[in-house]
């Protein structure tokens, strides 16, 4: 299921959902079902790394490594 970046026409607020092909979405705020799809800003490829290195290691921190593959893990 893709993240979309969506407008509301009623509230005019912007935000993302994860959206099934077949759902209807409707807005968050007040639950209008006037969106426009928006473009989406694609994260840049030199960042990707960085990204995913802070996020395991938050993850290192935190003690949640259930969607890690036991090669990823770090070892105690």
């Amino acid at each position: 299921m893709p993240i979309y970046d969506y407008r509301c026409n009623d509230c005019d607020k912007t935000f993302e959902l994860l959206v099934r092909s077949s759902a209807i979405p409707a807005c968050p705020n007040c639950g209008g079902p006037h969106l426009e799809k928006q473009v989406s800003c694609p994260a840049p490829q030199g960042q990707i790394a960085g990204m995913v290195s802070s996020a395991r290691s938050q993850a290192a921190r935190e003690g949640h490594f259930s969607n890690y593959k036991a090669s990823e893990r770090p070892r105690r």
